[in-house]
């Protein structure tokens, strides 16, 4: 679904050059749930930025779905971005005064077909709702919710356009622990069972650990690529007990 060449970004400064990106090349299959760590600074936000066709690489190839984004103008990123990407962030993102199912439905209002029915925006939005167990909570206000299903919301939001192509950065980082794994087994259950490419950004290795792979960053380049070795629909603690023993 996903390959990027030789992918290099950088940042001009005043007279300094910051070099985000330094010539990344990989590839991420259909329904594969990948997980990117790395320090601050690393490169991995700039990098999720290009893949969500929010920023153009300085050089390099990004082709995704067979077809080469690196250089399409503005209007054509938008329209990448609305028909095939979902993104989850770290802040909730949601408007404070309206129920979850009008902040679910929001991205219907802007589609390239123009605006989708009231009818079909409810239906669709507590379609969505029902896949991150949220239904019961349709009617409440950001406010009324916890972190965690204000953040299952976001991944509803996100979910309610049918993209392919999911991307979370840090998207347990303003949760506790519990909640974290929670929201992450979402993630795992999604790409099981809808066959959704799943891309998360995360510092912490517990997390990575859900991924079927994970990718280093470190100064702007890939220092380790590797499969993680168990499948993401085994038991939380059981696959908290290999993440650790992974890690030790």
């Amino acid at each position: 679904m996903i390959d990027v060449h030789d992918l290099a970004k950088q940042y001009h400064i005043g007279d300094h050059v910051v070099h985000a990106l330094r010539g990344v090349t990989m590839s991420v299959a259909a329904a594969e749930f990948l997980t990117i760590v790395g320090p601050s600074g690393s490169g991995k936000s700039t990098f999720m930025h290009i893949l969500g066709c929010l920023d153009r690489p300085t050089t390099g190839r990004y082709v995704l779905n067979g077809r080469d984004v690196s250089t399409l103008p503005g209007d054509e990123l938008a329209r990448v971005r609305n028909e095939t990407i979902g993104f989850v962030f770290q802040g909730f993102n949601l408007l404070a005064r309206t129920s979850a199912l009008e902040n679910v439905e929001l991205p219907l209002l802007y589609t390239r077909h123009g605006v989708v029915r009231a009818a079909e925006r409810r239906d669709r939005a507590l379609a969505a709702l029902d896949a991150v167990g949220l239904t019961d909570r349709a009617e409440h206000h950001p406010s009324q919710l916890s972190g965690g299903q204000q953040q299952r919301v976001a991944i509803a939001r996100a979910l309610v356009t049918q993209p392919s192509l999911l991307l979370a950065d840090e998207p347990t980082g303003n949760l506790d622990t519990s909640t974290s794994h929670e929201v992450m087994e979402i993630f795992a259950r999604l790409r099981n069972d809808r066959g959704i490419t799943i891309v998360v950004i995360t510092h912490e290795r517990d997390i990575a650990a859900y991924g079927t792979r994970t990718v280093d960053f470190r100064d702007g380049l890939i220092v380790s690529d590797v499969p993680n070795p168990f499948d993401s629909r085994l038991p939380r603690n059981a696959r908290e007990s290999l993440a650790q023993g992974k890690s030790a």
